[in-house]
């Protein structure tokens, strides 16, 4: 029997036709029931923690609902001893038969030998600072490829109105420069004559005298008041 690193099992076969794998290790195993249970919806949509089992988790695990973290324990009556390696060779003590060669192919797992040169490189300083160097160049590309689309949109859309184009650029900076300098009304209309040619003109003149005509009652009654005194 072969030593798993990490040790492996095999799933009872109910489990296994259900999730496609013959033997495989406990993390791997508890992964490909969570990936089932979101592919299939079983998680209770109330009550997070509990799974409600369809036909096949009722046969495998006995029961209509159970939480998420019941299943490790669950899995261990599920859970057998990998198969061994079987070789079945007939041995001949007859002197007149010929020797044979017999060759068989046995699947063992072995570690990735890149995996220790990934950790080193990642692990390196000097290529932690190649790969920041290459983010930013990634960053200042997308940035340059971003202002390019503004000119290409600029560009676009100046050429299909020329004229609608450029009063709108001129409408949208002059929003901006009144935000920029705090700048109240509109100037533009505000030196036209036409602009106070309008009827709130007249209301806001009327207004005008009416508070001037208060305020120097006012003073006018504090300086008799004063004098009466």
């Amino acid at each position: 029997m072969l030593d798993y690193q990490p040790p492996q099992f095999k799933l009872d076969p109910r489990l296994a036709r259900l999730l496609g794998i013959h033997t495989q290790t406990r993390s791997c195993i508890i992964q490909a029931l969570w990936q089932y249970v979101k592919t299939n919806k079983l998680q209770d949509p109330h009550e997070k923690e509990y799974i409600n089992c369809d036909k096949y988790f009722q046969q495998i695990f006995d029961c209509p609902r159970l939480k998420f973290c019941e299943i490790p324990q669950r899995l261990t009556n599920l859970l057998l001893p990998p198969d061994p390696i079987v070789i079945n060779h007939v041995i001949s003590v007859d002197p007149n038969d010929q020797k044979k060669t017999a060759c068989y192919d046995i699947d063992v797992e072995v570690d990735d030998p890149l995996k220790s040169q990934m950790n080193g490189f990642l692990l390196s300083t000097a290529n932690q600072q190649e790969i920041a160097s290459l983010d930013n160049k990634i960053h200042e590309t997308i940035e340059s490829i971003n202002q390019l689309k503004i000119q290409r949109d600029f560009m676009l859309s100046f050429s299909r109105d020329p004229k609608g184009y450029i009063q709108d650029w001129i409408c949208s900076q002059n929003r901006d420069l009144k935000l920029m300098t705090d700048t109240v009304g509109n100037p533009e209309e505000e030196r036209r004559a036409a602009f106070y040619n309008q009827p709130w003109s007249q209301e806001a003149v009327s207004r005008y005298f009416y508070c001037k005509i208060q305020q120097r009652r006012q003073e006018l009654e504090q300086a008799l008041a004063m004098r009466n005194t």
